[in-house]
């Protein structure tokens, strides 16, 4: 019996629509994430979706925390592995930057502040504020954390929406805003070490 004709669990259908809804956004930018498009993609009916998501502007909201949980997770990880010794800086600016480029989190966030969604990104600001807490030294109250996670997230949103013709222009590599997030990145990391010796 294939996917579309077994009967799935709320949870197993809003699963399948935000995956798809992810695939729609890669691969034909965040304009192409509407309810029929998605409920098409799965073998569901706009009906279906409505219910899971109330609205096509529902959807993008749960399209961004869906996303936004993926990368999040991934980040922390990185960062962990970068203050053993596990991993690298590079890893975490890498994972950054491929989150707004490759899996459409800035051609999202932009779509959305376009339409008027601007409440959509809570999830995105949410749960990058709970990471940089989770992780900085003192929670909240860890300021060089937060600034150092503006840095990089604006560098990665506003990479992804115009670093290629930015870096073209001026004669840069494309991975120029991605060494200079690096650069800074280290810095901080080495502040970190020298204020947490082993």
């Amino acid at each position: 019996m294939s996917i579309a004709k077994r009967r799935l669990s709320p949870e197993e259908s809003r699963g399948m629509a935000l995956a798809a809804a992810r695939d729609l956004l890669i691969e034909a930018g965040p304009q192409a994430v509407t309810l029929k498009a998605v409920a098409s993609r799965i073998g569901r009916t706009h009906a279906n979706l409505l219910h899971h998501f109330g609205s096509a502007s529902g959807l993008q909201k749960s399209l961004a925390q869906y996303l936004t949980d993926q990368v999040c997770g991934s980040i922390a990880q990185a960062v962990l592995k970068s203050r053993t010794g596990e991993g690298t800086v590079r890893d975490i600016v890498d994972l950054t930057f491929d989150a707004f480029d490759k899996q459409g989190a800035g051609a999202l966030s932009s779509w959305m502040l376009l339409t008027g969604n601007e409440d959509a990104l809570d999830p995105i600001v949410d749960a990058i504020h709970a990471l940089v807490d989770e992780l900085g030294d003192g929670g909240h109250e860890d300021r060089e954390m937060h600034e150092d996670t503006l840095t990089l997230v604006l560098m990665a949103l506003g990479d992804a929406l115009i670093g290629e013709r930015l870096a073209d222009s001026l004669d840069l590599p494309r991975h120029s805003a991605r060494d200079l997030a690096e650069t800074h990145l280290e810095h901080a990391l080495d502040r970190w070490k020298k204020e947490h010796p082993a």
